[in-house]
């Protein structure tokens, strides 16, 4: 077979993404493999060598690096000389220099002259991205070289040819299919994806940067130039911004701390150094129990050393994301509400927070509510039916008059002027149709509740005459309704609601089922199956969203270019209505949520409280952060079949000692660690690649291929020809009981196992791995939940707190000993530390409280009597201090 000749190539197109191959800065057709000449463009080329294969999808030979491209791992194993001082400067002027080299230096070396001669090419559409490299002059008499044309192996170069003549190259076999060169599998139509969106964020910041050349008058902000510049100016703005607190603030309350760890200092060094022998074991008591107080107060005080307010900018986030008249491109949510028992929460409160988040200030496309009915009670199902009915009126009105709150119950029992900012002559009219409408259903709530009370003998049947399926709590299938959706439900006004989902898990008897942590999971896998959102948001049932905007207000933080890709989850605070004005139970917690928190978030970030926190479903997936250069310094990243990973102990020395003196790149595709698969794994090269690769994700994510799929997809969404009816089959699969078993799921994926306080283990695990959090607190709270209003409520809700706290303390996953090989800062550390220890503390305290009465009793005190002949001075001013 003869080589083919380039004339022949200047009708082709890419084959990977559609374009045609265009030409270089010298009018010759681009070829960005020198062996087989498969015809790439020259972005898809870009973006195969950062990150793909770096190889040729026919030929699988490693791509050379052309003139003017950045470098990569495994360019310096290449013989070529850089002048990175001077390969990107090419003015007019070079021309000349660029033609005396063509003529006298043709002795020299192949790599010199691939890297010497090549100009530098436009990119798409003839113009240069945003951030890459700058445009050139084409030569038409410059020439071209190409090295190693007659196979992988041969490392010379040919002389200058004709770029007219046909250049020799090795042919793949025709007969092959080329598919099994990797073209055409979900994992490369993935990446081509990838690619396109991130050219058309590339070709926006082009657009926007043309309006900072010249444009006559008016680019002094005057005219209509002057308005699009401005415009463009504020896109490009950070959505959110960190608002430090007042030095004077801050400065006392350092201050005091400095005074009173000098003088526990002091006071602690006169405690030991003079025992009280006649009394010596109640002495010893005492120092331990002092000595507990101090560390308990040095791990609550130094986490709050540098504390932070944020601001977000929701015109920001409107302007490059959502703007009026074009489709939005915010990215989907799904929101959880867990709930267990009807009985103790009452389905009209589930059902007003259900309401609020369907009635959300954002793009009804991009929000799906899923229920989670852990307690299988048919009352919760009717009710949702209900409410999805009520939902039809409900939203729509709420999205005319701009009402807040969203959740009716609030809205109406509200003692102020609802008339403010209302001008719409129809609003009263409207407004007391709806409370009418809402009575009504408060009515049909309410008898649900009734006829709940008294169970059947024979159980509870549904309207079609057949049993309830979860007529037995602990013994039942998985269970799944969609009520609302983008194909059916419309309001009133004919336009679409947010998709609303109930779902009940199976379980069956002799699984572990792991409560909350479960439910929760298992939600992770039926929204990736049927809506696959990009950020999760999970509030419990008694948690209405108060503020309608709530959503905007996490995405200012997790589409942000800078902070998204390094952020695990935005924590907002916890507010509660019903609370009396002396707050007798602390049901309001302000040295937490109004102190503790905004400490946290100058460090690594707040803890995970349980409830109103938006999540990267990547972090639950337990991959690893984008992270900037400096954070992968440690770390040796690995190309993999899945992306980037980390090389532990036990990894390939020969690549380690290889790579050492590489320079590490921002990483562009999150790092998961799967040290199971092999290194030779890379692309599904053959049959047994494929074969590990695919149990090796089962082992991780279990037995789903559709799940599967799902967790590559870093913006969410599922593919617009599924088949629904196939999707509701796979998630009624992924929620059953034994689904994950011999997998990662609560080990090291989704809300971890072990505790009944999976919050906190859920964000320590995460902040361990490199992630970084928000504390969000917006002007009107995010959301508002009911507070326990007597005292066993608080008690027990307290107990189960420290009974978490002390499981943690037992497991392997303690942060007193867990995860120093990881990325968790040192404050972040005693952070938590001093969240999993303070239930430890009731004991010392006891003991110190107890004390005095035993040195009455026995007569014998823990310090030293006080005398002013044999008291020294130093024991005097402490004395005195105290």
């Amino acid at each position: 077979m003869q080589p083919k000749p380039l004339t022949h190539l200047s009708g082709q197109i890419c084959q990977i993404c559609g374009d045609t191959v265009g030409l270089n800065a010298d009018g010759d057709i681009f070829v960005a493999c020198n062996e087989c000449a498969f015809p790439v463009c020259r972005p898809c080329y870009e973006y195969e060598r950062k990150d793909g294969n770096q190889a040729c999808p026919q030929c699988k030979t490693r791509y050379k690096r052309h003139k003017g491209s950045p470098r990569v791992d495994g360019d310096d194993d290449e013989d070529d000389i850089d002048d990175l001082d001077n390969e990107f400067i090419y003015a007019r002027g070079n021309n000349k220099a660029r033609n005396q080299w063509q003529g006298g230096d043709a002795g020299l070396s192949s790599s010199s002259r691939h890297e010497s001669q090549q100009p530098i090419p436009l990119l798409t559409n003839g113009q240069p991205m945003s951030g890459e490299i700058p445009p050139s002059i084409p030569d038409t008499q410059s020439v071209r070289s190409t090295s190693g044309p007659l196979g992988p192996g041969d490392k010379h170069a040919l002389p200058f040819v004709d770029p007219r003549q046909p250049v020799p190259v090795r042919i793949v076999d025709p007969s092959k299919d080329l598919n099994s060169y990797g073209l055409g599998s979900v994992d490369w139509k993935e990446r081509v994806e990838g690619w396109k969106l991130k050219q058309e964020s590339k070709m926006m910041q082009m657009t926007n940067s043309r309006y900072s050349e010249g444009k006559g008058g008016d680019i002094e902000g005057t005219g209509s130039n002057g308005e699009e510049l401005q415009m463009v100016d504020d896109i490009r703005q950070p959505m959110s911004r960190i608002v430090p607190i007042s030095s004077s603030q801050t400065t006392p309350y350092r201050v005091v701390i400095i005074l009173r760890l000098i003088i526990l200092a002091f006071f602690l060094q006169y405690r030991l150094t003079h025992p009280v022998k006649d009394a010596y074991p109640l002495w010893l008591t005492s120092v331990i129990c002092e000595v507990w107080f101090a560390l308990s107060w040095l791990l609550d005080q130094f986490p709050k050393w540098n504390p932070i307010n944020r601001e977000t900018f929701l015109d920001r986030l409107a302007m490059r994301y959502d703007r009026e008249g074009e489709p939005s491109q915010l990215a989907p949510i799904d929101v959880f509400v867990s709930t267990v028992d009807p009985l103790k929460e009452p389905p009209l409160v589930t059902a007003n927070t259900v309401l609020s988040i369907l009635a959300v200030d954002y793009p009804v496309d991009k929000v799906s509510c899923y229920v989670s009915d852990d307690g299988s009670a048919m009352l919760t199902f009717e009710s949702l039916s209900e409410t999805a009915e009520f939902a039809r009126k409900w939203v729509p009105f709420c999205k005319k008059h701009s009402i807040e709150p969203r959740a009716p119950e609030f809205y109406f029992s509200q003692k102020i002027d609802y008339l403010k900012d209302k001008i719409q002559p129809s609003f009263v009219k409207e407004r007391r149709t709806m409370k009418r409408e809402y009575e009504e259903f408060k009515v049909r709530i309410n008898a649900l509740v009734a006829k709940a009370q008294k169970i059947p003998e024979e159980g509870w049947t549904m309207q079609d005459g057949t049993p309830w399926p979860g007529n037995n709590p602990r013994d039942h299938p998985g269970m799944i309704q969609v009520f609302l959706g983008h194909s059916g439900g419309l309001d009133t006004d004919g336009n679409e609601l947010p998709r609303l989902v109930y779902v009940s898990r199976e379980k069956r008897p002799g699984f572990q089922h792991h409560k909350k942590a479960g439910a929760m999971n298992a939600l992770i896998r039926v929204s990736a199956v049927l809506t696959n959102g990009a950020y999760l948001l999970n509030v419990d049932c008694d948690h209405y969203f108060n503020n309608s905007k709530a959503l905007k207000e996490a995405m200012c933080f997790m589409m942000d270019p800078a902070l998204g890709k390094k952020t695990c989850y935005v924590q907002f605070p916890q507010r509660f209505d019903g609370i009396d004005n002396h707050d007798r139970y602390a049901n309001r917690n302000i040295v937490f949520f109004d102190i503790n928190l905004k400490g946290l978030d100058g460090i690594q970030g707040p803890v995970y409280v349980g409830t109103g926190c938006c999540f990267n479903r990547q972090a639950l997936y337990g991959y690893d952060p984008v992270l900037s250069e400096e954070d992968l310094e440690p770390n040796i990243i690995v190309k993999g079949c899945c992306g980037s990973r980390k090389k532990g102990k036990n990894g390939n020395k020969k690549y380690t000692d290889k790579k050492k003196g590489v320079k590490r790149t921002e990483s562009t595709i999150p790092i998961f660690n799967m040290d199971d698969i092999e290194e030779g794994v890379e692309g599904y090269d053959d049959e047994k690649s494929l074969l590990m690769s695919q149990r090796s994700l089962e082992k991780r994510f279990g037995q789903s291929p559709v799940f599967i799929a799902a967790t590559f997809m870093e913006m969410g969404g599922i593919p617009p020809t599924t088949n629904p009816a196939t999707l509701l089959k796979e998630a009624i699969h992924v929620i059953s009981c034994g689904y994950e078993d011999k997998s990662e799921w609560g080990k090291e994926i989704g809300w971890i196992y072990g505790s009944v306080t999976e919050d906190i283990l859920t964000g320590f695990k995460m902040h361990a791995r490199g992630w970084i959090s928000i504390y969000c607190m917006p002007p009107r709270p995010a959301f508002k939940g009911s507070a326990p209003i007597n005292l066993s409520d608080r008690l027990n809700q307290v107990l189960r707190w420290a009974l978490g706290s002390v499981e943690i303390l037992l497991s392997r996953h303690c942060p007193i000993w867990y995860g120093y090989n990881g990325r968790l800062r040192l404050l972040e550390r005693l952070a938590y530390i001093n969240t999993i220890v303070y239930p430890i503390t009731s004991i010392p305290l006891l003991a110190y409280c107890i004390l005095p009465s035993i040195c009455l009793l026995t007569n014998k005190f823990i310090i030293p009597e006080a005398s002013i002949l044999h008291t020294p001075l130093k024991f005097i001013s402490i004395l005195k201090v105290f």
